[in-house]
């Protein structure tokens, strides 16, 4: 079934489970709440997108609605609650397009006292990391990232059967995906990036395809938690069968086809209280399937991932944040050996340090912000400062820059040094 089949489907089942409640007593509409947004962010730099002078200019309304069954009937027994939220945009990037996202739909109930299943579609995310992401293989929008939209729409909505069991010992969180969803990555469009097969930074004029696993049972996306808090301490166990959610193998050379290779990830978490803030440690085996030995040139190998974290409130409304990644290529020996003369070389180690600094003002309505990568390995950075203002309870007025930078063309935030923004965003909530 294809993912339009899918949600109609669901939205039939919405559709009965309504009309059960409305037989069983009067039906009630549901309180819409939501906010309209106009945002606008004048870029400077990349010369081969569809605009030079903007990478965002849009007005978005969205809309949400939650409704909670009642009555006499087996779905008030089960606390069954329909989750709804659509974002309406109107993208004059793309001359005035009208276009729909669907973020939120889905039934959420508790057949048992000590589970909870949430079906529909829905924002997957766990984890430690603050924008960087380990165990949390869930799809990311990182073009929304780079031109200024609100945190938010980093994280990309799944269809998914989400099932939460709360046993005494410890809790047991399954994620089944029945059709994947890849990361919204830059591809020349919006938002410039780097492509191997021209050996440089390209926008519009680049060939490259990105090759989607075929929509199969055998392709299905399975993750799993189980965590537990002891004491002040949260513990955490991830597993995911899927695909690399961002496309990092070669297809088809000749045809400059990338794809999204097969990925198994292992992974645990630690996190609480430490010297007097928030402390986090995770750590993250990737998996390859297709390159078990990671001798084959084209697909990327096996890594593990870590990081390191820690967050303090300073008083006075300061906040402070860092975090330590690190990044290893496996088997790097065999890599080095298969690579051809023309080939891109990777470092096996990759180093990141983030910091994070918030200051409020003004009774806490005025928010301050400026978060930082830098690569010492990479020689490479990214900095995002903010600044969020609460006119009133509704009025919200954000402005704030993109501003990546990277002596090389091919690494993370080099690759994206030609999309330096700034942006504002006009917001209206009800």
């Amino acid at each position: 079934m294809k993912r339009s089949g899918f949600t109609m489907a669901f939205l039939m089942i919405v559709c009965v489970f309504l009309t059960v409640n409305a037989e069983a007593e009067e039906f009630e509409f549901p309180e819409i709440h939501g906010f309209l947004e106009e945002a606008f962010a004048p870029g400077f730099g990349s010369d081969d997108v569809k605009h030079r002078q903007y990478n965002m200019a849009e007005a978005r309304l969205q809309l949400r609605a939650d409704y909670y069954f009642s009555g006499d009937n087996i779905l008030a027994e089960w606390q069954t609650a329909i989750e709804s939220k659509c974002d309406f945009v109107l993208d004059f990037y793309y001359g005035g397009k009208v276009l729909t996202d669907l973020r939120e739909l889905n039934a959420v109930f508790t057949p048992l006292d000590i589970v909870d299943i949430r079906a529909g579609r829905q924002v997957l995310t766990w984890g430690t990391g603050d924008y960087l992401f380990l165990n949390d293989l869930f799809p990311k929008d990182y073009v929304s990232f780079f031109i200024g939209r609100d945190d938010e729409y980093l994280k990309k909505p799944n269809d998914a059967l989400r099932i939460m069991v709360y046993p005494e010992w410890f809790n047991i969180d399954f994620a089944f995906i029945p059709f994947f969803e890849p990361n919204d990555v830059p591809t020349g469009d919006r938002v410039s990036f780097f492509d191997s097969f021209e050996g440089g930074i390209a926008g519009r004029s680049s060939e490259l395809h990105v090759v989607e696993p075929s929509e199969t049972p055998k392709n299905f996306v399975y993750a799993a938690r189980a965590y537990k808090n002891i004491k002040s301490y949260e513990w955490a166990l991830y597993y995911y069968r899927g695909f690399d959610p961002s496309p990092s193998s070669y297809k088809n050379e000749a045809g400059h086809q990338i794809y999204h290779q097969r990925l198994d990830a292992y992974g645990g978490s630690l996190r609480g209280p430490v010297m007097g803030g928030i402390g986090s440690a995770e750590v993250s085996y990737y998996y390859s399937p297709e390159d078990p030995d990671g001798d084959i040139r084209t697909i990327q190998n096996s890594m593990m991932k870590y990081l390191l974290g820690y967050e303090k409130d300073l008083g006075n409304d300061l906040r402070v944040g860092f975090q330590y990644y690190l990044e290893q290529t496996l088997d790097y020996g065999e890599y080095r050996k298969a690579l051809l003369p023309m080939d891109y070389r990777w470092d096996e180690f990759r180093h990141v340090v983030t910091s994070r600094i918030t200051k409020f003002f003004a009774n806490q309505t005025v928010k301050a912000t400026v978060f930082a990568f830098f690569s010492p390995s990479d020689m490479d950075a990214y900095i995002r400062p903010s600044l969020s203002w609460d006119a009133t309870d509704s009025w919200n007025l954000t402005v704030g820059a993109n501003l990546p930078f990277g002596r090389d063309s091919w690494t993370e935030f080099g690759s994206v040094r030609k999309n330096k923004n700034v942006y504002a965003r006009l917001r209206y909530s009800f």
